[in-house]
């Protein structure tokens, strides 16, 4: 019984890679039309312990990709909501978010945070000073660790768009 299990996920998992790369091909398209190649930000030197502020624990690749349209950055991620990692795509324009879109969710419980309703919240926010959101995100009850997620990596998205685009250091 569990090898027929194991032989069914083993199978599975180039459909869900394909899923999840349509996924980020939609919102890529989406947010810039047809999308450029992607660049590679390498999170080293004081880039590092900014990005480990953030997240309160190293990011699991050693750089991110990234897709740059004018003003425009969009940024793929993954954190863990509390078990399984979330894939969400950030835009950001002109140093503020303009759209957080939850591409797939792995989590059980949780998933109202793929809400219109609530990725909305996000529009319009920018860094604060100490590396937080220049606004309040309304919380989901039973959706607690999801919604840290989201709103880390949409800071995370913001400090990697600040790095890129002025240079600056975190």
């Amino acid at each position: 019984m569990m090898l027929r299990y194991f032989l069914l996920l083993f199978l599975s998992l180039p459909a869900l890679a394909a899923d999840q790369q349509a996924e980020i091909e939609r919102f890529l398209t989406e947010t810039l039309g047809k999308p450029p190649v992607a660049e590679m930000l390498w999170l080293v030197g004081d880039l590092q312990p900014a990005v480990r502020a953030i997240l309160e624990h190293d990011y699991p690749a050693a750089r991110v990709r990234y897709w740059r349209g004018g003003s425009r950055t969009v940024w793929i991620l993954d954190e863990i909501g509390k078990e399984m990692p979330i894939t969400v795509g950030v835009a950001i324009n002109n140093g503020a978010v303009e759209r957080v879109k939850v591409l797939v969710y792995r989590e059980s419980r949780g998933w109202e945070v793929k809400s219109p309703a609530f990725t909305a919240q996000f529009s319009g926010a920018k860094l604060a000073e100490g590396q937080t959101l220049d606004r309040h995100i309304d919380g989901i009850s039973g959706a607690t660790l999801s919604v840290r997620a989201l709103s880390r990596l949409t800071r995370l998205a913001l400090l990697l768009d600040r790095h890129v685009n002025k240079g600056a250091t975190p």
